[in-house]
């Protein structure tokens, strides 16, 4: 697992979340499952000690649909550092006290110096797509943020949109629902810093600006609606963890319900940068107006034969013709280290499938690594799945069995554009991006980092 390169080298994910208690007594420690709560620690934020972007990455402890995040600035080439807006102080809630669910040890003893700092405010980020309705709510600690709450909901947003250019009355009051349900959430835990964004289906239905008005006024949310770049820009700082240290390069891609970012991150000359630093290497990006929705909607996502499944992989392979640096992205490829990080429905669906899970089981399903072959062979046995098998597939389910074939037609083209020898699985994504901008803007892991290096150099001298 990558490391930061001022901090100490960690081996393992769980080394990475380990502090639930003293050092001294690691035999002692005691692994929590299937709670709500989930500790990100400076490692996976990808944070220097100073407070600066960094190095390294690893897997939460469990955690309801929560995941890791990467991100402190902007990355070079796609787009300005987003603005961050504070909440009016008619909508503050109570900050949240030491019981509520506060690591033991050193981090309940962070808890209790930081809140003089006020540094107990709740962040959160949430991400209205073109599919879902997402919400993630953190409590920034010592090493840092714990996931307190989260929420998400498939709203398809997006439905009609590529035939009619609208938003749809019923689309539409699903997600004000879903969004209603957010801000109660946000309300409840007293949330004091937030950024809530929209993607796709905003940006391409005509009516769009009139959903988000009508969104302020029935829930009270201001929604952000950004543009590409900044949405492919968060795509990479919510999974850029996941790169493989020794890598000269790696095609990241997100399969969203209404587009498809793809990043090629050129690390040949990296000279041993890892974590968050990993963003300055990017070196060509697209994002492709082909999403699992409007895709199943052109050609058909319920009965798929294999003519249906190959005219959605030649619509995906089209918008990829004009890529920028294509050429020599084949070139890096040909060294043979260069992977693939997905980060999306689909790929979760496929390593799902492909591990057996009864049960969809996000501590197995993200950062698994899977072969060329494997891959391929996955995709063939959902596409041979009749629609039925899909609905009734733990990994796929009703919500999702009319759509996962139009996302593995997206891979697919992708991956015949580019074929890579491994892909790696990602969980995670735009929220917890967004989480670490709004942290690292206000200085609060860096803060407490100085104060306590100035007290130990005091010490020593």
């Amino acid at each position: 697992m990558p490391s930061s390169a001022s901090g100490p080298q960690i081996s393992e994910p769980q080394k990475a979340l380990g502090d639930t208690g003293s050092s001294a007594q690691p035999k002692r420690r005691k692994r929590r499952r299937g709670g709500k709560r989930s500790v990100f620690t400076r490692a996976e934020v990808g944070l220097r000690e100073n407070g600066s972007a960094a190095a390294a990455s690893g897997r939460s402890q469990p955690a309801e649909k929560a995941t890791e995040t990467v991100n402190a600035a902007a990355v070079p080439g796609l787009g300005p550092q987003p603005h961050i807006e504070q909440r009016p102080e008619s909508s503050r809630g109570t900050a949240p006290t030491e019981a509520q669910g506060h690591r033991a040890g050193r981090g309940a003893r962070y808890n209790r110096r930081a809140s003089d700092q006020g540094e107990q405010t709740l962040y959160a980020a949430l991400d209205l797509g073109t599919n879902n309705c997402r919400l993630l709510i953190a409590r920034p600690e010592e090493r840092g943020f714990r996931v307190v709450d989260a929420y998400s909901r498939i709203v398809r947003l997006g439905e009609g949109v590529g035939a009619n250019k609208r938003l749809g009355d019923a689309a539409m009051e699903r997600a004000i629902d879903a969004l209603a349900n957010c801000h109660r959430k946000l309300a409840e835990r007293g949330v004091l810093r937030s950024r809530l964004i929209a993607t796709e289906a905003c940006r391409a239905a005509e009516n769009g600006d009139e959903f988000i008005s009508q969104v302020q006024k029935e829930t009270g949310l201001a929604l952000e609606v950004v543009n590409r770049e900044t949405e492919a820009r968060l795509a990479v700082a919510g999974c850029v963890s996941l790169v493989d240290q020794q890598a000269d390069g790696v095609i990241l891609f997100d399969i969203g319900g209404g587009s498809s970012e793809i990043v090629w991150l050129d690390l040949r000359n990296r000279c041993g940068a890892r974590g968050f630093a990993l963003t300055r290497f990017i070196r060509s990006w697209t994002s492709l107006p082909v999403g699992v929705v409007n895709l199943a909607e052109r050609h058909g996502g319920v009965d798929v034969t294999y003519e249906v499944f190959e005219a959605m992989v030649a619509d995906a392979a089209g918008h990829l013709e004009d890529f920028n640096l294509g050429d020599d992205l084949s070139h890096a490829i040909a060294t043979g280290k260069v992977h693939m990080l997905g980060t999306s429905g689909t790929v979760t669906t496929l390593a799902g499938v492909h591990l057996g899970l009864k049960r969809y089981d996000r501590r197995r399903v993200d950062g698994a690594w899977l072969e060329n072959d494997q891959v391929g062979a996955m995709i063939d046995r959902l596409r041979e799945m009749p629609y039925e098998e899909r609905v009734e597939n733990p990994c796929i389910g009703a919500d999702r069995a009319d759509l996962v074939l139009a996302g593995c037609a997206i891979l697919e083209a992708i991956r015949r554009r580019w074929s890579c020898s491994r892909l790696r699985v990602a969980d995670r994504g735009l929220r917890e991006g967004i989480l670490t901008e709004l942290m690292a803007a206000d200085g609060v892991w860096s803060r407490k980092t100085h104060g306590r290096r100035n007290g130990r150099q005091r010490g020593r001298q």
